[in-house]
């Protein structure tokens, strides 16, 4: 019975996949925006509901409408340093409402008195914190002061009060009702290691065809990745805290740790495709030749960086694992190693990159940069055993 159940349940979702890929492109991107952040959506509406509750009906404030503000900021759409938002809200309100009612109180109210508050409200937050976010809720809080609130009344504490109930609470709905730490990040790096795959591939061919188009692409396509490693970091950076604040995901710490030591090297491999890929159409400019077995190994290089992707995607216990891909590379690294580069600029220089390319993947694939430095000295040292 279940077995039925699951593959109804699959065909349901294929054929709403189907009629998703039918509509206009511009509709697919609005709606796949609109999926990812239906997490974020549901977390902002809950926690502001439950703030304003605490707030209102639990501690008996009459208008606590910072509660449900302070909650909706400390999350907002974005999933990483969510913690962070939280104590930066916090503090900048505290700062802002102390600060105008002890100056409001002595000066009163007027257009001076604002401009003053406000600027002695933003240079102690600034003093305090180099975020954005404590400078400008400590000046709205300052001016909410120095116009609606009286002087000498108690509405600067209960405001306070009521962003540390919105902050918390934020805190606490990201953590109970969390989005999968490790979904993000590893299909950002699934995205990078697939358009590197891509890249190499056009490059083997523009060499080896004299495709001049293909270089080009190859080339552009290497220098657009930066906004896709740009995201990776931020949604490591995101999955982290989750894992650490959540206790539904301690458990993914550990792959969380694993995921977010593949940044680096990966950011490395990037800027190496990306070298190689100019060098290459360097050498079509100028008319160079790249010999057939430096281009056949640029090629071999796709089916590392594709092994990498299914390493990235495949969830613990699944293959390949990061054995695996240690493998393929330690593979990809003999058959570089037994090529001869020839005497050319560009052919040396593409080769160096490539080889540098490998390294950085090894360490993707979880070696240590001096363990992955290692394959290729040994590999060295082997040989010229062998030739000796």
């Amino acid at each position: 019975m279940i077995p039925r159940l699951r593959a109804h349940s699959d065909s349901a979702s294929s054929r709403i996949r189907a009629r998703h890929n039918a509509l206009p492109q511009a509709v697919q991107s609005r709606t796949r925006r609109l999926y990812g952040s239906l997490l974020p959506i549901v977390q902002c509406s809950l926690a502001a509901g439950l703030a304003w509750y605490i707030a209102h009906d639990v501690i008996r404030h009459v208008t606590p409408f910072f509660a449900p503000i302070a909650a909706v900021i400390s999350l907002g759409l974005s999933l990483n340093q969510r913690l962070r938002r939280s104590l930066e809200l916090v503090g900048g309100v505290t700062l802002g409402i102390g600060i105008a009612d002890l100056l409001i109180q002595l000066i009163g109210t007027g257009v001076w008195q604002i401009v003053l508050v406000v600027a002695l409200a933003m240079g102690a937050a600034v003093l305090v914190d180099r975020g954005p976010l404590v400078p400008m809720q400590a000046a709205s809080s300052a001016v909410l002061v120095a116009t609606l609130l009286p002087p000498g009344s108690t509405g600067g504490v209960y405001r306070m009060i009521d962003a540390a109930i919105g902050g918390l609470v934020g805190v606490t709905v990201a953590a109970l009702i969390p989005n999968h730490p490790v979904r993000r990040p590893r299909r950002d790096a699934a995205k990078v290691l697939d358009t590197l795959r891509r890249v190499v591939q056009a490059v083997a061919d523009g060499l080896q065809n004299n495709d001049r188009s293909r270089l080009d692409w190859a080339l552009e396509s290497a220098r657009a990745t930066q906004p896709d490693l740009d995201q990776l970091r931020t949604d490591l950076a995101g999955g982290v805290e989750i894992a650490k604040v959540s206790p539904v995901f301690w458990s993914a710490r550990a792959r969380m740790e694993r995921l977010a030591a593949i940044a680096e090297p990966l950011d490395n491999a990037v800027r190496n495709v990306r070298v190689m890929a100019r060098r290459a159409a360097a050498a079509h400019q100028d008319g160079e030749q790249v010999s057939p077995e430096v281009i056949e190994q640029i090629r071999e290089l796709g089916g590392s960086f594709r092994t990498l992707r299914e390493m990235v995607l495949a969830d613990p216990g699944e293959h390949p694992d990061q054995a695996d891909a240690a493998r393929t590379l330690r593979s990809a690294a003999r058959r570089v190693a037994a090529v001869e580069p020839g005497p050319g600029l560009s052919e040396t220089v593409i080769y160096a990159q490539l080889r540098s390319a490998i390294v950085d993947l090894l360490q993707v694939a979880g070696l240590q940069r001096t363990s992955a430095l290692a394959v290729f000295r040994d590999l060295g040292r082997r040989r010229g055993r062998d030739g000796a």
